[in-house]
């Protein structure tokens, strides 16, 4: 049996923990500028119709009383990582899939912790406990039933598909529920009378082809109650990012030094927590036309350390001549390896190298400092930046 859990409005439910003011008002986690996206929206905004990736103008035509707030990863990840221990002290079979969501397959947990509904239920009350959040829990044999299951009483709520119950509930669904059926094949399904999962049980097998290709005998497979995922417990992280759409377009050069600052602090301290390091650095921009580049190079030596992926994001951004304002620029990193895996390292290191291995000392006491405090414990000075146009604190 599997459990899907997704925590409620979990960036939202955050500040409204934090801020009692917020308690029982609309929120919406955006940027601040009326081009951005909503990122969450808490139950309260969503009775109005906002929901996530909506225009914050139009979300806000939706619930004018709305507050709207930026976002916290730091925060957010923080109290992630809280809530993933729960979840490991249920199940040593804990598939993240977000910072708000995980599988956890309990098969093996049943004799010592009960019935998947009782370990469900302890997971809900030890969240509420240390955390005073709330989440929702799918309950089934298969993954992708477990997702839908979610979402059905949320939030806060727990529903249970018993394997003799999974034929009937494949029977009803309504397949613009099924996990990968988006609007262009919901239209299709509804010109040829598909309306629920277990229609698709009866389609030639050539139609599905024709129609959805390899996606068609993936959705047959799910109509029949076959379903081979398997919760996989580690995923090998492959790179690190971050991008922020500004609130105005901009070749202001001193605010985005800024921001590729702040960005190259987060970044490095993804490195730092994932205990790796990274042979390749990126540049993003997405100029005011909508124009897109990005711009990488590898270094000769893995690096771990903000003030390092900063001199090579900068140096990338100053290589280019930009053919128009900024909309949106982000740092990244790639390559990774083990923190602790030997690379062929300088016979004679040069000052640079030298205040490198010092800074490095210095981010990982700032690290504790920010774990031990929140996110806003410590900031650099030049990050109480200005803004480009006004030239006055943000």
């Amino acid at each position: 049996m599997i459990l899907h859990i997704d925590m409620d409005a979990f960036f939202a439910a955050v500040e409204q923990r934090d801020n009692p003011e917020l308690r029982g008002k609309p929120v919406i986690i955006s940027g601040r500028s009326m081009r951005s996206v909503v990122s969450t929206a808490s139950y309260e905004a969503r009775v109005f119709g906002v929901r996530s990736a909506m225009p914050l103008v139009q979300a806000m035509k939706l619930c004018p009383e709305a507050v709207v707030v930026r976002g916290r990863m730091d925060r957010y990840r923080e109290v992630s990582r809280r809530i993933f221990t729960v979840f490991q002290e249920a199940s040593p079979l804990v598939e993240k899939v977000s910072i708000d969501e995980a599988y956890l397959d309990v098969t093996g947990c049943l004799r010592l912790l009960g019935s998947p509904l009782t370990i469900a239920r302890n997971i809900k009350n030890r969240i509420m406990e240390k955390e005073n959040l709330t989440c929702s829990i799918g309950i089934a044999p298969l993954k992708f039933i477990a997702k839908i299951a979610s979402d059905m009483n949320k939030p806060d709520g727990i529903t249970v598909v018993e394997p003799h119950d999974v034929e009937g509930f494949i029977d009803t669904l309504p397949i613009g529920k099924v996990p990968g059926v988006g609007a262009s094949a919901l239209r299709i399904m509804e010109s040829i009378g598909v309306k629920t999962l277990g229609q698709i049980r009866h389609l030639d097998d050539r139609v599905l082809q024709k129609k959805f290709g390899v996606h068609g005998q993936r959705l047959k497979h799910l109509a029949m109650g076959h379903d081979a995922s398997r919760v996989e417990p580690f995923h090998e992280r492959k790179s690190y990012s971050t991008e922020t759409t500004l609130d105005r377009d901009t070749l202001d050069h001193d605010f985005l030094r800024v921001q590729l600052l702040e960005q190259s602090d987060e970044v490095a301290r993804l490195l730092r927590r994932g205990q790796v390091k990274a042979k390749t650095v990126s540049l993003k921009i997405t100029y005011g036309n909508f124009h897109q580049i990005t711009r990488r190079h590898t270094l000769g030596v893995p690096v771990q350390s903000s003030k390092q992926i900063y001199q090579e994001a900068l140096r990338l951004f100053e290589s280019e001549n930009h053919p128009g304002m900024i909309r949106l620029i982000g740092v990244g990193v790639s390559g990774l390896i083990p923190q602790d895996q030997p690379v062929q390292d300088l016979l004679f290191k040069d000052r640079d190298e030298k205040q490198h291995e010092q800074w490095a000392h210095v981010e990982k006491t700032v690290d504790s400092i920010l774990g031990k405090f929140g996110g806003n414990s410590v900031k650099r000075a030049i990050t109480a930046r200005k803004d480009p146009e006004t030239n006055k604190p943000d």
